[in-house]
């Protein structure tokens, strides 16, 4: 990287010096056409975008069941209460190396105009594979001493991995902020698929644990070729590595950093404290229904930050309007989807766990059904995050990722040993719902203007109970009572008017209409 380079913050001085600098695949972003996030199709884009991600998402996870009920019966309860051990430790990793860069990236690059926007992104992919190198060594050292070697052997393996969808996270970053979230959808569900595949194979195979940890190794590289190969004409693909311009970036992300960090063991404390805490048996249940709804965690992500890049160009904008209107209804549709998926989860909890893991792991429903709440909870909570992240409020996203931290560690180590792996459970949830209901009151309390509405909170509760009612039908299939479950769950939405209007105006027979 040359010296006149812009430096990386978003400061007025770095974004007046970058057009002169730019250079390479940089350049074709001033032929480009007009940012698609200053026009009015922005908000439908990302709607329908954020739709085919979901949608795109839980069918690949429809596929992976029938790979993650092979792999329970191949390992067995404990064997894989250490494989989700293991992958907890690589979650671990990969978040504290991203330090929040993907979110802030996406943030920082829509607030600027195309043609200053990709040598950003290759100072970000420098510094991701530098920490996401620092991380992996460590935490295979810690793997290696605090577990054994054939532990240590299958994180490091799930590293490389890691470090591979590290970069295809960063050279995917033109797709996310010009809204071409079909294409995104498309690779999620390529990696969705291929790691169902390749799972399959080795259960058929007679792996032992370290293999299947491998898996995202050639699941990588296939996605990582495919996505460069969309973007090659958008952007340099090789990284620049400055330190410098790395501080200059990171100084004033830090409290965001830090709340990035504090996430990713708040996701994965109750992990960690019920191998601790609890017998081997307790970890297999909670490690189950801790996958299953982890394997969901993407969904409420994928729905509130598909409507980032518009967050940050309103406050860039300083169209308060306009990012009032997308935070409210966004929140009403998570508040929504949240709502159906924690009823769902708690009606199908048998059927889910007899289908992932057999009947040995048949106690667990009360555990997943728990954690279903926390679940839900997350829906609400990631949209409250993404607008104090589209605000630049760091400090704000700090404490209240730090105080859900400490309150769940604290809820988790006190109800463990009392109530094994449903006390962990019930610490997750208390700590999720907590998070959200604060992450709210801080955007209102800093902008005023951007308080919801609640207008259709009565009705989604009374959704939530009629939903709740078929769990007393236990004479019949768990099936059709998720299915009776689901009817009255959405015709108490419709009755009682409980949604956005403007949902209707995604189908088109309605828009005709």
């Amino acid at each position: 990287m040359t010296e006149d380079a812009p430096p990386l913050a978003g400061t007025s001085a770095g974004r007046d010096t970058h057009a002169g600098a730019s250079s390479g695949a940089d350049t074709q972003a001033d032929t480009e056409p007009d940012d698609i996030l200053s026009s009015s199709a922005a908000g439908v884009a990302a709607a329908r975008g954020g739709g085919l991600r979901v949608g795109g998402y839980i069918l690949g996870a429809l596929f992976s069941v029938l790979s993650a009920s092979l792999l329970t019966r191949h390992l067995g309860v404990v064997r894989f209460g250490e494989y989700v051990t293991a992958l907890s430790l690589v979650a671990i990793v990969g978040a504290l190396s991203d330090l929040g860069l993907t979110a802030v990236g996406v943030r920082e690059l829509s607030m600027r105009p195309p043609a200053e926007r990709w040598s950003l992104a290759r100072d970000l992919l420098g510094l991701r594979i530098t920490l996401t190198l620092v991380g992996s060594v460590a935490i295979v050292a810690l793997a290696w001493l605090a577990y054994s070697p054939t532990l240590a052997a299958g994180v490091a393996l799930a590293c490389v991995g890691l470090l591979l969808q590290a970069t295809q996270d960063n050279f995917a970053l033109p797709l996310l902020v010009g809204l071409r979230l079909g294409a995104v959808s498309a690779l999620e569900l390529s990696r969705q698929l291929l790691t169902t595949v390749f799972t399959i194979v080795l259960v058929f195979a007679g792996a032992a644990l370290v293999p299947f940890l491998g898996v995202s190794i050639p699941v990588g590289l296939i996605v990582l070729v495919a996505t460069a190969m969309l973007v090659r004409n958008t952007r340099a693909l090789t990284p620049t590595f400055s330190f410098a311009r790395w501080r200059r970036f990171v100084r004033p992300m830090l409290p965001y950093s830090a709340a990035v960090a504090a996430s990713s063991v708040y996701l994965r404390v109750s992990i960690i404290l019920v191998s601790v805490l609890g017998t081997a048996v307790q970890l297999g249940y909670f490690s189950l229904s801790f996958r299953i709804v982890e394997v969901l965690t993407p969904v409420p992500a994928l729905l509130a930050g598909s409507a980032l890049p518009i967050f940050a160009h309103t406050v860039r904008a300083d169209d308060h309007d306009r990012l009032g209107y997308g935070l409210a209804r966004v929140f009403e549709v998570s508040l929504i989807a949240g709502a159906w998926v924690a009823v769902s989860i708690a009606v199908g909890a048998p059927l889910a766990l007899q289908i992932v893991g057999g009947p040995h792991f048949a106690p667990a429903a009360p555990v997943l059904a728990v954690q279903g709440v926390g679940l839900g909870a997350m829906f609400v909570s990631l949209v409250w995050a993404n607008g104090l992240l589209g605000l630049g409020l760091y400090r704000q996203i700090l404490a209240s990722s730090v105080g859900g931290l400490l309150l769940t560690a604290a809820l988790v180590a006190v109800l463990v040993p009392i109530d094994g792996a449903r006390g962990a459970a019930i610490g997750t949830a208390t700590g999720e719902i907590v998070l959200a209901i604060a992450q709210c009151v801080l955007v209102v309390r800093r902008r005023p203007q951007l308080r919801p509405s609640l207008r259709i909170l009565p009705g989604v509760a009374l959704a939530v109970a009629l939903g709740l009612a078929p769990l007393a039908l236990t004479s019949i299939p768990v099936i059709a009572r998720l299915a009776i479950s689901t009817a009255l769950f959405a015709g108490t939405l419709l009755l009682t008017r409980a949604y956005p209007p403007e949902l209707l105006d995604l189908l088109p027979r309605a828009r005709a209409g």
